[in-house]
């Protein structure tokens, strides 16, 4: 099922790879017009740049460090300097560096709570003004079920994405009055080039830990951020919409 977006803008940040290139081109699909940023690789988001523009979209690519607030400051007033205003803002941007808290470096620990969770507070932050401004829009942030479950070897994903509940939760009830809606996409084992890499005893003992018996795919992941950004959500705030097969009920 489709939610139409048409005449929405939206922002996509990492979006040149899996669930946030999923997100993107779903959000094109349904009639918005999308920008999106990317840290290192400009190839894969020029890919989704084309696929966007080939929908009959606008779209607009940035290359941004999620951790710099400036660069927040520049790829929002760039987006609402070309398009006038921002309707959805999505936050996806994010790393993990995984290992056992024994052998977790600082480093480990302060690169993976910069990128996942700082940059919620650099994105957000710069989106809150034009939204409040036209009094309208959804922020949604990219978390994950680990948020809500904790995962061992995780100490350091699982703090910054359970810190995005709390942060969404909160910038729920401040701008609640302006009409912008914060929510929170939690998505459990998705299905993307980086699990096709784990063994068949891994993927085997995945799926049997979900009730549903099999990983999502990164359109699953989307579908829910297309119907949070569609009016059809407009009564809709505050709230963490876990995409997981029922692994964390």
């Amino acid at each position: 099922m489709s939610f139409s977006l048409e005449g929405k803008t939206c922002l996509v940040t990492g979006a040149g790879r899996g669930i946030g290139r999923a997100i993107a081109l779903a959000l094109g699909a349904a009639g918005a017009d999308v920008a999106i940023t990317y840290s290192r690789s400009e190839g894969p988001a020029k890919e989704v740049e084309a696929e966007i523009i080939k929908m009959g979209r606008k779209a607009l690519i940035f290359q941004a460090d999620a951790i710099d607030g400036k660069r927040a400051d520049e790829v929002i007033g760039e987006i609402t300097k070309a398009w006038g205003k921002l309707d959805i803002l999505v936050n996806n941007a994010g790393i993990t560096k995984d290992t056992l808290i024994m052998r977790m470096s600082e480093e480990q620990w302060d690169d993976v709570i910069e990128t996942n969770l700082k940059s919620v507070f650099n994105y957000s932050k710069a989106a809150v003004r034009p939204m409040m401004k036209q009094r309208s829009g959804s922020i949604i942030n990219i978390g994950s079920i680990v948020g809500v479950s904790g995962n061992a070897g995780q100490t350091n994903y699982s703090a910054s994405k359970a810190g995005m509940i709390g942060f969404t939760k909160s910038l729920a009830k401040e701008l609640a009055t302006r009409n912008v809606r914060v929510n929170l996409v939690a998505p459990g084992y998705i299905t993307t080039d980086m699990t096709d890499k784990l063994g068949e005893a891994t993927l085997e003992a995945i799926n049997k830990s979900i009730p549903m018996g099999k990983g999502g795919q990164p359109e699953d992941v989307a579908n829910a951020v297309q119907f949070l950004g569609s009016d059809a959500s407009a009564y809709i705030t505050g709230v963490v919409l876990h995409v997981d097969g029922g692994m964390v009920m």
